[in-house]
């Protein structure tokens, strides 16, 4: 077949929607499809999404790609797949499901969690993995299940993640890459497993739900028969397992490129904050927070910290505007909120207010664990006005960025930015300010997905390594460098000091409320 009509299907598998987007190998996007997902919750902390409905919305997004790309089937060279990360997703005898799927939002395994941090064995844990023990994680979620249902463990015969349930329904493979693998159970400096990690979980015994680990980059499987049939695609067509989104959103955003690693932020749902660094650059903090990942790219992992809520926090003070909004009979849509966001910034007095954006009901995870932590304002009084309230939110964001990279080390000499909201030019400028960096967007559209499909164009030959796609893919879709105003850096520094020394100083706090909300109301 012509090689200039050959397409690459990525597919990312997020928290909110499962995307299908067709490349060609040259990178350039052709057409995109998408599925809401759906998962429950509940008052007890769960967070749970049915795997067999999962890879049915799988199915549904690549069958709305073949409607918009003409003769997807036989153009499609390879297909990869990552999806969100940590989370449970348990697979039984004829690989069956085991319940529903335990997501990264999941706060159950808190009292493990609280019983293993801090011991010796924990720190040996994160010395290997390079990452620090929270509720979100498949080894966290594990034991507690151990603990407390483990006859769901008896029936499970493999512990997966989203991308690889996904996989094992694209090929019929078992299977982890060896980001996720090293990051919760392994050692990042050889991509293995690590009895030493494994141990410190209480997991000895449940070493055989842990699957085979393969590289994306270099092993591929063919599409089964049936997968086919239900996506509309041909049989045989190779299917590569991606990393993690994390790291696959990064390195299709630009956290390296021209041979050169670098940092990159992903402003959604979360906050997501990674600087490539080689094995041994690599700084793990006396706090023990924090991931490394790896890379798709020989002895080449990234540093990462995540910050649980991030545009949820801009998403609940615009909810708060649209409910007065309604009340006053003026309803608004949140569109049209959002399209005032930077208006209202610019009419604010800057620097009068901090915000702490820990919003979400999980607490925080980066660059320090609390599921505790809860969102507040500082610095308030009888003069601030809705613009305000804008401003130190946009502006608690920009200072979360800056903690979540002060645990890694140095500030990074410039920082790529991708998701949603770094469309808006007042959270790009105090984005720049806090880091006192130049900020660099990415002009990407779908990140992971094509994150996940460079990694299928190296394992097909199409590129010989990963940085010869980088070169292609990546790096001609960098914007131009957005700079610092030395003003606004200056007053970022006085912020940043204020912001830590709250936060330090809250944790007794945030303990007290927490054992106030659950005490029962007298009535």
């Amino acid at each position: 077949m012509d090689t200039s009509r050959q397409v690459i299907i990525g597919i990312d598998a997020g928290t909110s929607v499962i995307k299908a987007v067709a490349f060609d190998l040259s990178g350039n996007q052709i057409a995109a499809a998408s599925v809401r997902n759906k998962y429950s919750s509940g008052s007890d902390g769960s967070a749970t999404q049915s795997l067999s409905q999962t890879w049915q919305d799988c199915v549904a997004a690549i069958r709305g790609l073949g409607e918009k790309v003409d003769d997807l089937a036989s153009r499609t060279a390879a297909i990869s797949v990552t999806g969100q990360g940590d989370g449970t997703w348990l697979v039984g005898s004829g690989n069956q499901p085991v319940g529903d799927a335990w997501l990264w939002l999941d706060a159950r395994a808190a009292p493990t969690v609280v019983s293993l941090a801090g011991s010796a064995a924990d720190r040996a844990r994160f010395e290997q993995t390079g990452t620090g023990l929270n509720t979100c994680q498949q080894g966290a979620q594990l034991a507690h299940m151990d603990r407390v249902q483990p006859e769901l463990l008896d029936r499970a015969e493999t512990a997966l993640h989203c991308k690889d349930w996904l996989y094992l329904n694209f090929t019929g493979v078992r299977a982890t890459d060896p980001s996720e693998a090293s990051f919760t159970f392994g050692d990042f400096r050889t991509r293995r497993y690590s009895p030493v990690a494994i141990e410190a979980l209480g997991l000895t015994r449940r070493r055989g739900l842990l699957p085979e680990i393969i590289d994306g980059t270099r092993t591929t499987h063919p599409l089964t028969a049936e997968a086919a049939s239900a996506c509309g695609l041909l049989a045989s067509t190779p299917v590569s397992l991606g990393y993690v989104d994390m790291v696959m959103t990064a390195l299709g955003a630009g956290v390296r490129s021209g041979g050169r690693n670098a940092a990159c932020s992903t402003i959604g749902s979360t906050g997501v904050h990674l600087r490539a660094k080689s094995v041994a650059d690599v700084h793990l903090n006396h706090e023990g927070t924090g991931y490394v990942i790896a890379l798709p790219i020989p002895d080449t992992v990234t540093q990462v910290q995540t910050n649980m809520g991030s545009t949820i926090n801009i998403d609940w003070l615009l909810e708060m505007a649209a409910y007065l909004m309604a009340e006053a009979g003026k309803p608004t849509t949140h569109g049209e909120l959002v399209a005032r966001i930077d208006r209202w910034f610019s009419e604010s007095q800057p620097g009068s207010v901090v915000y702490h954006p820990y919003i979400s009901e999980a607490g925080e995870r980066g660059p320090f664990v609390n599921a505790q932590a809860r969102a507040g304002f500082s610095g308030l009084s009888v003069r601030h006005g809705y613009p305000d309230l804008v401003r130190a939110v946009v502006e608690g964001l920009a200072l979360a960025t800056r903690d979540c990279y002060a645990a890694m080390g140095d500030m990074p000499e410039e920082l790529r930015i991708t998701g949603g909201a770094v469309r808006s030019a007042a959270l790009r400028r105090s984005l720049a300010a806090s880091i006192n960096a130049p900020i660099r967007l990415s002009r990407r559209e779908e990140t992971g997905a094509a994150g996940a499909a460079m990694m299928a164009a190296v394992a097909i030959g199409a590129y010989s390594t990963m940085d010869d796609c980088i070169a292609d893919w990546v790096t001609p879709l960098l914007g131009e460098a957005e700079t610092p105003v030395a003003e606004e850096a200056a007053r970022f520094d006085l912020l940043f000091s204020a912001y830590t020394d709250i936060r330090k100083a809250m944790p007794s706090v945030w303990e007290t409320m927490a054992k106030a909300a659950a005490t029962s109301p007298v009535n």
